[in-house]
């Protein structure tokens, strides 16, 4: 079984740039965490300082309560799967899963009965005499896995490796690891960039910015409550459309339509703001149809097609809003493009990335 792991306010520098600034973070024993974020936000750094390859600044990193931010990373309970795999071309399957027994002293029959436990568990039976050239990406992910699972770690660190997988294969792969994490009960930190990734593996994700934290929580809470309008972009609500935030805390829109009432406490301060919303929960209303939420008049500017559904390009004044629509729209039609209030994200035109956000709802 797992333990449970604490980060506490970890500071990693590289030469004079700062990379983690202070990060504190705890993951339950069991628990699958994702550290998500775009290149450079610090999230391998993260991973890789508890795994014991990259030493702190400052901070402690503990496991089970115990502190091991000084330790070496194998004396950490840890194991880790590399996003290049790092097989040994010469190694068969069955060799390369056990190599970690028989570094740890292992006799050959006890190894023997621990390398077919792991090939049957990774569903790699009768592949043990092939060498990793002889495989499919797939299959070398889950040698990959098995040899990192064959030593019996506390903790299983991943860092993206599955973004060597193509599409197709990647899919299955994602509920594989899910199902055998939570059927082993071991405590897994992942990073990814892949924010679907993290939404289908992850019991709670943890979004970094620039070496901090923007926003975790699990991962329904921050798809329906971005706490920023980074956070909000990152998982799909690219588009940005302008809106008028008043005294009263309400958001109207240039199309004079019924104002939308912000989370009371939450509103962004009077004056021009920004709405967020995803193309898929956005909607083209029909004549005189009503809407709980953000109203805008526009044009449409172009449609395409790419696979199961219409993406339709909207104009507003100056600025331009996709949306998911089930038929094609005529270019130049006049369109009510509507966001349902569940749906729009309401920032300050000029917030910072750690500004709380706005989930717009009626009240």
């Amino acid at each position: 079984m797992g333990v449970p792991v604490a980060v506490e306010e970890l500071s990693v520098s590289y030469g004079r740039t700062p990379v983690l600034q202070r990060v504190s973070l705890s993951v339950g024993a069991g628990e699958f965490v994702a550290l998500l974020g775009p290149s450079g936000c610090g999230k391998t750094t993260l991973l890789r300082s508890i795994a014991g390859f990259v030493k702190p600044d400052s901070g402690r990193i503990l496991a089970g309560g115990r502190d091991i931010t000084t330790l070496a990373p194998e004396r950490r309970g840890a194991a880790m799967v590399f996003q290049s795999y790092a097989l040994w071309p010469h190694m068969t399957v069955a060799r390369t899963i056990g190599y970690g027994l028989e570094v740890r002293g292992w006799d050959r029959p006890r190894i023997a009965a621990r390398v077919t436990e792991m090939l049957r568990l990774l569903r790699l039976d009768g592949l043990g005499e092939r060498l990793p050239a002889q495989l499919s990406g797939g299959q070398r992910q889950r040698v990959a896995l098995g040899r990192a699972l064959a030593i019996g770690p506390e903790i299983l660190l991943l860092d993206e490796p599955m973004s060597n997988l193509d599409a197709r294969i990647r899919e299955g792969v994602r509920h594989e690891l899910r199902a055998l994490q939570r059927q082993l009960g071991i405590t897994a930190i992942h990073v990814t960039h892949d924010r679907e990734e993290a939404m289908i593996l992850a019991d709670r994700i943890v979004l970094l910015h620039e070496g901090r934290i923007a926003q975790e929580g699990a991962p329904e809470e921050l798809w329906a409550r971005p706490a920023s309008a980074y956070v909000a972009d990152f998982l799909g609500a690219t588009n940005r459309l302008t809106v008028r935030v008043r005294p009263d805390s309400a958001a109207e829109t240039a199309a004079a339509e019924a104002p939308l009432r912000l989370s009371p406490g939450r509103a962004p301060p009077p004056g021009m703001a920004l709405a967020h919303f995803r193309p898929e929960e956005a909607r083209i209303l029909a004549p005189g149809e009503t809407l709980d939420g953000l109203v805008f008049h526009g044009t449409v500017a172009l449609s395409a097609y790419p696979g199961g559904r219409w993406r339709a390009a909207i104009r507003v004044g100056e600025e331009e809003a996709l949306v998911d629509v089930p038929d094609r729209l005529p270019e130049g039609a006049a369109v009510r493009l509507g966001i349902p209030a569940a749906a729009a994200h309401v920032f300050a035109a000029q917030t910072s990335d750690r500004q709380a956000a706005v989930t717009v709802a009626s009240q």
